[in-house]
């Protein structure tokens, strides 16, 4: 037998194992929803996006209004939840308490039925991440969500980190939400969720290990070790930054092998357009910001050094290179519940692949589970 060894050890890279009916990233185009490139469904509601994905189309009006009801019905957590999520220990990284608290919601309010248990985890998700949040920085207790309050703005009224700019947050926290849903179906958090479920493992416990694996600094993380590298490169221009400053710096990171953060994307080969669109908001919200001008800046000549790598295949930013700047400008400092914010968002886009897979795909049969094959080497250690 003949194997294929160059797709050995690549982390599957670029090998087709299945279908995404919710979403796609077109190289030159970037990520799209159903049809819609992110740009044009960026400033949606919340309600609208997650009904596309749900559906893949857009809703109408009346459709979308009964949607957003179907939601509120199961926006609540139980008091059981939330004394068990509350009873979490605070050390350690909030994601792993992340993870832990789908664990306890789906053993305590889990419906065991794919379908149902998708919808009610969009709609508990904000509960449960404001909650985790406030009891994992010592915020003071989490109110009930608002009957009044759409999805977002609920999440907004429940979160109670101190001395933010409330309502910019919010418009901030709603694009950030939106551009976070979904990403294709082959990113590692996604495809996690999906492999754990292919055992029948119910959906809360499929997204808690999609979770854990969103965590690392590869994946989620990324928006923080970002932000860090913005702060790094503020700090050598001594708050006075330029674009000679800036390109000194990042020359000094290349020459000593180490990582430019929020650079470089596994398929695009343009500019992220959900950085983009937040690089657009940093502008009008915050120009005068020094981390945003430093992030400016670095849009501005990070391509350009890092293209002179040929092996460099995208020196373009990415949609962590101004997320976390953007959230520090409005007052969210604290950048330790980045993560949660992106698994707040992602969880939702990832149950709703689940369902596809165990509902819908092969004539509603469901994918098998998943199974690679691996060849033995021995190596010596």
């Amino acid at each position: 037998m003949i194997e294929k060894l160059n797709t050995l050890e690549t982390g599957l890279r670029g090998i087709p194992v299945g279908y995404c009916p919710t979403s796609y990233v077109d190289p030159e185009k970037g990520l799209f929803y159903g049809e819609y490139p992110i740009r044009e469904v960026a400033f949606w509601e919340p309600e609208e996006v997650l009904y596309l994905l749900i559906h893949g189309e857009r809703g109408s009006q009346t459709e979308v209004k009964e949607f957003s009801a179907q939601l509120k019905k199961e926006e609540v957590l139980s008091k059981e939840s939330i004394r068990a999520i509350e009873g979490l220990p605070k050390q350690g990284d909030p994601m792993k308490l992340f993870s832990a608290a789908l664990l306890l919601l789906g053993t305590l309010e889990g419906k065991g039925d794919y379908r149902a248990d998708c919808i009610a985890l969009i709609a508990k998700i904000p509960h449960l991440t404001a909650i985790l949040i406030n009891h994992h920085g010592g915020f003071g207790r989490t109110p009930s969500p608002d009957k009044n309050l759409s999805y977002m703005d609920n999440f907004v009224h429940m979160l109670r980190i101190p001395n933010t700019d409330s309502e910019r947050l919010r418009k901030i926290l709603t694009l950030y939400n939106i551009l976070h849903y979904d990403h294709g179906g082959g990113n590692l958090s996604t495809f996690v969720g999906k492999a754990v479920a292919s055992g029948l493992e119910d959906l809360f416990g499929s997204i808690a290990a999609a979770m854990s694996a969103l965590a690392g600094p590869r994946h989620g993380k990324a928006n923080q070790e970002s932000l860090h590298f913005v702060k790094q490169a503020f700090d050598a221009c001594k708050g006075d930054g330029n674009e000679e400053n800036i390109e000194a710096f990042l020359r000094e990171k290349i020459f000593n092998k180490e990582l430019i953060f929020g650079f470089g994307h596994a398929v695009l080969r343009v500019e992220d357009p959900r950085a983009t669109v937040q690089y657009e908001l940093a502008e009008k919200l915050y120009p005068d910001h020094p981390l945003v001008k430093i992030a400016l800046l670095l849009r501005k000549v990070g391509p350009r050094v890092l293209k002179e790598n040929p092996k460099i295949s995208n020196p373009y930013p990415n949609v962590d290179a101004i997320s976390g700047t953007l959230l520090t400008a409005a007052g969210f400092t604290q950048n330790v519940y980045y993560t949660p914010l992106f698994g707040l968002s992602r969880s939702c886009g990832i149950a709703i692949q689940i369902v596809y897979e165990r509902c819908y795909a092969r004539e509603g049969r469901g994918t098998p589970i998943v199974r690679p094959k691996y060849i033995y080497k021995p190596y010596k250690r």
